[in-house]
């Protein structure tokens, strides 16, 4: 595990430990997406539905072509972001930040906001200074992400199912790291 700062400490986790925390991330997810957090899932959300996601993200991680940073308390992981590097060669300036969560508990800490600048430094640390991130119109991330220096690009009407089955609008966001 690479440590980036503490309180709660962060980490960038490599894919066997990807693979030993399935279980943990899994559970985070679940946790976020039960408290309607709009990250790509529909409820019910069940523990094993939630570990499949993260086990489907092993190979990108293997590859260096994504990365997942957690935030520990304890021995419990209360955060999570990921970096997606694009893969296209007109792209190698560029990265999606995904899946940013902290578990329910553990939320007004400023642990997103820890997560979001070890995402930048991260970032950075691979020659990708362009971010980009999309969030569902009226969520409290939608807040946050202008206060992490993105700009708003704009709402898209209809983006996608929500947690409770209505679509929801996305609001897409961007980031200039130079």
């Amino acid at each position: 595990m690479t440590e980036f700062r503490p309180d709660p400490p962060l980490y960038l986790l490599s894919p066997d430990e990807v693979q030993a925390s399935l279980t943990a991330l899994g559970g985070l997810l679940k946790a976020c997406v039960e408290e309607g957090a709009g990250i790509g899932f529909i409820l019910p959300l069940s523990q094993e539905r939630a570990e499949d996601f993260w086990s489907a993200q092993l190979p990108a991680v293997e590859a260096g072509s994504s990365f997942v940073v957690i935030a520990r308390q304890d021995d419990e992981i209360v955060g999570v972001v990921m970096l997606v590097l694009a893969p296209q060669d007109n792209g190698r300036h560029r990265a999606d930040v995904a899946k940013l969560m902290v578990h329910p508990n553990h939320r007004r800490k400023g642990i997103a906001r820890k997560l979001m600048r070890a995402i930048d430094h991260l970032a950075m640390s691979r020659d990708r200074w362009l971010l980009v991130l999309d969030t569902v119109t009226g969520d409290r991330a939608e807040q946050l992400y202008p206060t992490c220096g993105y700009r708003k690009v704009g709402i898209i009407p209809d983006y996608a199912y929500g947690s409770h089955g209505t679509l929801d609008a996305t609001t897409v966001f961007y980031k200039d790291l130079r």
